[in-house]
């Protein structure tokens, strides 16, 4: 597909049941970004939010088929009210839990197939989308990478031999490149990473899941290089300058409503 044909909205798929769902994981408070509203609701200067730009992206790249779930928690109402046309499931420990548990909610009531997953504080080149059309629905589990940056608070990861994921997270050493928030789980892999995620401590992110999963049930999961594409996870206020000034330079988006 053109980037003419994207930019103009035209779906890569609309008709019948998609082969995989997708789940934001948008419980969490954000602190660190110091706004009164949870984080995926910090408007961009497209005027939409930043979770809202994620769904509409979604909704023009895969079609209105796509089964779209966000974990919720902190002042749950005003993120529902902003997105009333996807599906929600709560984590009631949002306060107390990190990212582990919220996937692990929001796993456990998927379908049988695979899942791809967002960060709710994600913001990337919508061209990125029809770049992953290949690879979602398929057998590999993968995680989104972005081997021009290697930050010290960021989930950093390193490869074994073979080319695949071995360790992944903000602690690694030696680390070739960061994890963009961006996740694949197969359907063949998704059983053993809901028991993976179970086992984390309460404080752990979802990456320890995945790295228990390699470590002791030797799932493959690969790293997806998405370089080449533009992605912003926003933490603090320079990240969401960043993130701006993404946007502005992309020239995909177009202010409009929230719901638009």
């Amino acid at each position: 597909m053109s980037g003419a044909d994207h930019a103009a909205g035209r779906s890569l798929q609309t008709d019948g049941p998609l082969a995989f769902e997708t789940v934001i994981l948008a419980a969490g408070m954000g602190t660190r970004l110091g706004r009164p509203h949870p984080k995926p609701l910090t408007p961009l200067r497209t005027g939409q939010t930043i979770m809202r730009r994620q769904v509409d992206y979604l909704r023009q790249t895969y079609g209105t088929a796509l089964r779209i779930t966000a974990v919720v928690g902190f002042k749950l109402d005003i993120v529902m009210e902003a997105n009333p046309d996807i599906a929600f499931v709560y984590n009631p420990f949002y306060d107390t839990t990190n990212t582990s548990k919220s996937l692990l909610v929001a796993l456990r009531l998927t379908g049988p197939g695979p899942v791809l997953w967002f960060n709710g504080d994600v913001v990337f080149d919508p061209a990125l989308l029809p770049f992953l059309r290949d690879r979602v629905g398929g057998d590999r589990s993968f995680v989104c990478v972005n081997t021009e940056s290697v930050a010290e608070e960021e989930v950093k990861y390193t490869l074994d031999e073979s080319g695949a994921i071995r360790e992944l997270s903000k602690t690694v050493a030696g680390g070739l490149g960061e994890a963009v928030g961006i996740n694949y789980v197969a359907a063949r892999d998704k059983a053993v990473l809901i028991r993976r995620l179970e086992q984390c401590d309460d404080t752990d992110y979802f990456e320890r899941g995945i790295e228990l999963a390699i470590e002791h049930d030797v799932v493959r999961v690969e790293p997806l290089d998405i370089s080449q594409f533009g992605c912003v996870e926003v933490d603090i206020q320079d990240d969401l300058d960043r993130a701006n000034d993404f946007v502005r330079s992309t020239g995909n988006d177009v202010i409009g409503s929230e719901t638009d």
